[in-house]
């Protein structure tokens, strides 16, 4: 029997709606995208598509461990609740600490915050949201007085001008990409222009692309507020296109008050001068052009898009956040809309692209260590009482605790004596990793919650806790645009996995709170966390979702997304906040911020000359705990890699696809080399996903330095001095295998799933002493094996397939050098019963049978469809489009994240 259920997509802040239909007898499901949900309207990208090849068992932490061994959940439970007891006895209360994510779900969070905050009494509990839209938070809470998201996902087809900041949304974003795309084409007067040193995917819809210095982000947007306002200070100038003469004198300086909105300053904000001041230090289009090393036509262009646009609305993401200047680049940009008055109106607006699926939810009930519940926070008078009472407790700390960085800092200090991280991965994801990894392997108790068992953070655990995973969890998650929707079981937890807020309601009661945690349902959480937000607010505060306060369980299993604030005022939502220009500030009124542009705090140097970018790819997410398992999402970019501009990569003696070492002062990894133009001299781009589960040298957070924005205590992420030098190898191969493999003696190797059967990337630096004693520990030799072997001693090529009982179960290729066969062909042998004899003597020359087609990489992951079909389909039919392509492949016709390849391949055949 099957059942259809509606829910929510795990991955990124966009928040889709997924219908799922379920057989629950052998754990089985379907996904389609939810046609009625208003964030996708049906359209899923790869990930989301992929989610049913993402619900098996294999992997999974079912059990409870204590030092190794499985446990149960009484003794697991006891253990975690004794422990935080004795340390903060004997250490004080600041000795424990929690470490969150934006995967749990809101009632998972709310709880974990009063427990820590609330009754444990210290604000130790940081989340890894903190690595991805902290600069948002501060930033908006500078602005506004609130952490509150002003606009909508519908502003992006009533938009003329939409401005991507620092955001490969194509590739981050894939569905609200395909909106905005889809917003284009309807729309012939809407510009898009892409602020981003990469050219990234993004940039296919673009009109305008802007690639600038890493870290220059304010000294552009100041320069833009400067050049709205067209003023004249100390002999710098802004070049005014408009021949308006209508000026008025303020203070030293003379306005152009076209370009602004006046009325809207006076009235609804505070701090103009103050920021006009600074904005005016960044000169004229020319200073502002050579600093951020841009084409003056190009800053002009898009100063005078912006000027002459009422409809603009600006989307950022982690370009902005993750930096040093993160706070202050927010709110250069909310300075330039201030100043305009162009927000809280359709079309309109600064807009947050939320990095996690709940980061918002988070957010929502302080999830971060400087917050309290329902936007309340430390430093707001008044609210540390309020919170109290509501809790009906003594114990709120004063102050906030320690952020991420500082936070594990403090547990490679000996000062944080147990630390419990849930459904996270520190020991990749934050920057200066290896010290992470040092710092739990010292650490006197660590606890680690997660749905997998065998994750880098998982190794340091004393006690493991099996949470259950998407599919599993039942409750609510919020997106970019304050849409809380719910996220739905589909089938009963796995093994003896149970849900986050129980677990920590369990070992709640077991330190003495159980009154304060008797939570038997998740309906139960929501209903207190939306009582909350509505406690003594009368409107002073953003967030006020009182409307549920005694929502029913039915109501709840019945939920409908909807965004915040829903209250007595507002009982079916809010599209927009601020349309009636009143805030949540002291004086109700928008703040602007004076912006004093800073670089950087590491600069690249002679020992280090690069800088080093870091990402998300379009198929993969975080650490890839997830994404890994679905075959599928695994072929598009099976290796780590780092994207090198092709002067770089001359000037460093680094050819395409070779194996190169990235150092910095913090740490190493080894990556496959992509040549490109997408690059700016000078940087070099990584992603972020691979770990020691996947990689031999993969991990990105080893390298990353550790600095953090001294308002939001975001780190770094996207610059760091690098070098990068290759790293030669004495031979290079792969295997293809049916059977998942312990890999030895090999010094870079990188392990891929695929369709029925795993992929393995090899080099090494030393030559065994026979190949084929090398290919029989690899691969065994038990069974009804039989062999089939090649090898050119002279020039190291070395290949083998191994057979048993008749059906093709490994391929070995091993060569001295990088130029090995495609692999996609030899993989598709795998997915046959048998071989036929053309294909047994042309399986070690590595190319397919004369009249057999080879795919080529994969290019769609959707429909998996690679370069070679394309290519020949685009040949051979004349096709002239990327609709053309789809229609007869169907490649780039679900998530559409493709087309730019798909645009690229047929330029390069049409050309």
């Amino acid at each position: 029997m099957t059942q259809t259920i509606q829910t929510t997509c795990p991955y990124c802040g966009v928040g889709c709606g997924v219908t799922a239909t379920v057989g629950a007898e052998n754990r089985q499901v379907q996904i389609k995208g939810d046609k009625t949900h208003p964030a996708n309207f049906g359209r899923l990208c790869s990930k989301g598509s992929a989610l049913g090849e993402t619900v098996e068992l294999q992997g999974r932490l079912l059990e409870p461990h204590i030092h190794g061994q499985p446990a149960s959940w009484e003794d697991a439970l006891d253990l975690v609740a004794n422990t935080l007891l004795d340390t903060m006895a004997s250490h004080g209360k600041d000795s424990v600490a929690i470490y969150g994510s934006g995967q749990l779900l809101t009632e998972d969070y709310y709880v974990a915050n009063k427990l820590m905050k609330g009754f444990i009494g210290n604000a130790n509990i940081d989340t890894n949201s903190r690595l991805c839209m902290s600069s948002s938070v501060a930033g908006h809470k500078r602005a506004f007085g609130a952490d509150a998201v002003p606009g909508c996902y519908e502003d992006y087809e009533l938009a003329d001008l939409i401005v991507l900041i620092g955001s490969n949304t194509a590739w981050c974003h894939p569905v609200s990409f395909q909106r905005i795309r889809a917003a284009k084409e309807a729309n012939p007067n809407l510009k898009i222009v892409v602020i981003d040193p990469r050219r990234t995917s993004t940039c296919d819809i673009a009109d305008l692309h802007l690639p600038l210095a890493a870290g220059s982000d304010t000294i552009l947007f100041n320069g833009l507020l400067n050049y709205l306002v067209g003023c004249t200070l100390g002999g710098i100038k802004g070049e005014c296109a408009n021949p308006d003469n209508n000026t008025s004198s303020v203070g030293v300086r003379t306005l152009t008050p076209t370009y602004i909105d006046s009325d809207f300053i006076d009235n609804h904000t505070e701090g103009f001068e103050a920021a006009l001041i600074a904005a005016s230090l960044a000169g004229d289009v020319q200073q502002v052009a050579e600093y951020c090393r841009l084409s003056a036509t190009d800053v002009q262009q898009f100063y005078d898009w912006f000027t002459s646009t009422e409809k603009a609305m600006s989307l950022y993401s982690q370009g902005v956040n993750q930096s040093t200047s993160g706070t202050d680049k927010v709110n250069s940009i909310i300075n330039c809309h201030l100043a305009t008055g162009r927000i809280g109106k359709p079309g309109m607006g600064p807009f947050s692209l939320t990095g996690q699926p709940n980061a918002m939810g988070g957010r929502e009930v302080g999830g971060l260590s400087h917050q309290l519940a329902a936007h309340m926070d430390f430093a707001t008078p008044g609210d540390i009482d309020r919170v109290a009472r509501f809790w009906q407790t003594g114990n709120i700390p004063e102050q906030g605790g320690l952020p991420a960085v500082a936070l594990f800092d403090a547990v490679y200090e000996g000062k944080v004596k147990a630390v419990w991280i849930m459904g996270t991965n520190p020991v990749v994801s934050l920057p200066n990793a290896d010290k992470v990894k040092q710092a739990l392997q010292n650490c006197d108790f660590v606890v680690v919650s997660d749905c997998i068992a065998n994750t880098d953070t998982a190794a340091f655990a004393h006690v493991l806790l099996p949470a259950q995973g998407w599919s599993e969890k039942n409750g609510t998650v919020t997106n970019s645009e304050r849409r809380i929707s719910r996220q739905r079981s589909l089938f009963n937890g796995a093994g003896n996995a149970k849900p986050d807020w129980w677990i920590i309601c369990q070992v709640a009661r077991r330190m003495g709170y159980a009154e304060a945690f008797a939570f038997q349902h998740p309906v139960e959480i929501f209903r207190e966390h939306a009582a909350l937000s509505g406690f003594e607010n009368n409107g002073g505060r953003d967030f006020d979702i009182s409307a549920f306060a005694d929502l029913s369980l039915a109501g709840y299993d019945s939920f409908q997304p909807v965004q915040w604030p829903v209250n007595a005022q507002h009982p079916h939502g809010t599209a927009r906040l601020f349309s009636d220009g009143r805030y949540f500030t002291p004086s109700g009124k928008a703040q602007f911020i004076a912006i004093t542009p800073r670089p950087p705090v590491n600069l690249p140097d002679a020992d280090y000359p690069l800088i080093l970018n870091t990402g998300r790819l379009r198929d993969q997410w975080h650490t890839m705990t997830r994404t890994a398992l679905a075959s599928k999402l695994n072929q598009h970019k099976p290796e780590p890699f780092v994207e090198v501009h092709p002067d770089d990569a001359a000037a460093y003696q680094l050819p395409q696809n070779s194996l190169a070492s990235l150092e910095t002062r913090w740490g190493s990894m080894t990556a496959r080399v992509q040549i490109t133009d997408s690059q700016i001299r000078g940087n070099v781009f990584v992603p972020m996903h691979w770990t020691g589960q996947y990689a031999s040298d993969g991990r990105m957070g080893a390298l990353v330095n550790p600095v953090v924005d001294p308002v939001s205590k975001q780190p770094e992420c996207k610059h760091t001095p690098v070098r990068i030098r290759p790293c030669p190898m004495a031979w290079y191969g792969f295997i293809l295998s049916r059977r998942e493999l312990a890999i030895t003696g090999s010094d870079y190797w990188v392990k891929v799933k695929g369709e029925q059967f795993y992929r393995y990337e090899l080099a090494g630096r030393q030559l065994p002493e026979t190949w084929q004693d090398w290919a029989t520990t690899q691969l065994g030799d038990g069974g009804e094996v039989q062999w089939q072997e090649y090898q050119d001693s002279h020039n190291g090529n070395y290949r083998a397939a191994r057979f048993n009982d008749g059906h093709l179960d490994s391929i070995v290729f091993i060569a001295s050098h990088i130029n090995l066969p495609e692999r996609n062909w030899l993989a598709s042998l795998f997915a046959k019963d048998g071989l036929g004899q053309q294909e047994r003597l042309a399986l070690l020359t590595g190319k397919p049978p004369i009249g057999v087609a080879d795919v080529g990489a994969i290019v769609c992951a959707c429909f998996n469809v690679g370069e070679k079909t394309i290519c020949d389909a685009i040949k051979e039919l004349a096709l002239k489009t990327p609709q053309e392509v789809g229609k007869c492949l169907k490649a780039g016709t679900n998530c559409g994240s493709c087309v730019p390849e798909i645009k690229a391949l047929l330029a390069g055949l049409n050309t």
